[in-house]
């Protein structure tokens, strides 16, 4: 299944890119994904401890995959995986 990824700030940097997109067997899960981005760009430093780092935002097709079943959400054929470092402002 072919996958298009997105990044935004600072994790683009680390990409060198803002989109890619990417061949994967089917039946992957959006941590499966992030886990093999992080092992790739280890600058994004996705994960603590096994569990993705607090206040990320990953979007699945435009919805918090945190509103769906985080890590463990299915990835489908043609799916776009958006990655968000933390935002901070005042």
């Amino acid at each position: 299944m072919q996958i298009e990824l997105r990044f935004f700030a600072n994790f683009r940097e680390a990409v060198g890119q803002k989109t890619i997109e990417r061949d994967y067997e089917d039946g992957l899960q959006a941590g499966d994904v992030l886990r093999s981005l992080s092992e790739e760009f280890t600058e994004m430093d996705l994960f603590e401890d096994g569990e993705l780092r607090e206040y990320l935002t990953i979007l699945l097709n435009g919805t918090d995959i945190a509103h769906l079943d985080g890590q463990a959400t299915p990835l489908e054929d043609g799916d776009e995986l958006s990655v968000f470092p933390p935002v901070a402002g005042g």
